[in-house]
């Protein structure tokens, strides 16, 4: 039975990963139209790839600083946030936390409009400070719940200790809480990275001159562009996935071990 688990999860991985490698194999056969593409890339070309990084490299920068930005706000937002309900008894903290539960089911379109309205009244409109509270507010909620998770799980004799020794409430937060929750730092750091970098409805709304185009805004004009031209698109594609893709390879381990941890009081 045992390799018949085995052969049943690779099937399932090879399902999940075929679309990856079809992108990438029509990136690899730049000059083919759609209808001609081989499913293995027997005389692989770069041109895509050229055309893509041509194109599309100011984009990728402008992605990259976009969800670096988001990631770090939303941790500085998320972590004292997660610590307060956590550790204190605060007044309606219970409510508070099933807001963050709440906000995290209601889809992105829903609130398009009016934060758009919200940021010409703040002239944050087509600018990446705008970008980057709207991105990090789609983590922030995750997170919160996430660390608060991790955080509830902390030996309180640990903070008792630093009390004991002198320290402030914000003192041992962060000399103390904030140490021993690296795990679950980095696992929110990466799922606020995440949210950021495939964002979409946000970077269509909330940019109008074309000023600021992150990754999946420059994906979508180079389809209207060059609809014609599909190796260039799917290396656009390929090149959009490799950040992140990196990113999850580097922190795995970080992740499974903030999950885990979150996850058994």
């Amino acid at each position: 039975m045992r390799w018949l688990r085995t052969a049943g999860a690779i099937a399932i991985l090879a399902v999940l990963l075929f679309p990856l490698y079809w992108m990438l194999n029509i990136a690899l056969q730049p000059g083919t139209s759609l209808a001609a593409i081989t499913p293995v890339p027997l005389d692989p070309g770069w041109g895509g790839f050229a055309e893509a990084l041509g194109s599309q490299t100011g984009n990728l920068a402008t992605s990259v600083l976009i969800a670096v930005g988001a990631a770090a706000l939303c941790l500085a937002i998320a972590a004292p946030a997660a610590y307060a309900l956590a550790r204190f008894d605060l007044p309606g903290g219970r409510w508070v936390l099933f807001g963050a539960l709440v906000a995290q089911m209601v889809p992105d379109i829903v609130i398009a409009n009016a934060v758009y309205s919200a940021y010409v009244d703040l002239r944050l409109v087509d600018s990446y400070a705008g970008l980057v509270l709207a991105d990090a507010a789609l983590g922030i909620p995750f997170v919160v719940v996430l660390l608060r998770a991790y955080l509830v799980s902390l030996p309180g004799e640990v903070l008792e200790a630093a009390v004991v020794d002198g320290a402030n409430r914000f003192r041992a937060f962060v000399s103390v809480v904030l140490p021993m929750s690296r795990n679950a730092l980095i696992t929110g750091a990466v799922f606020a990275f995440l949210f950021a970098w495939s964002d979409f409805l946000f970077a269509l709304t909330l940019t109008t001159t074309g000023d600021i185009v992150p990754i999946t805004l420059g994906i979508y004009e180079f389809i209207g562009a060059d609809v014609a031209n599909w190796a260039a698109v799917m290396a656009t594609a390929v090149l959009a996935c490799l950040p992140a893709a990196v990113l999850l390879v580097f922190a795995q381990r970080y992740i499974a071990a903030g999950i885990s941890r979150g996850s058994v009081k």
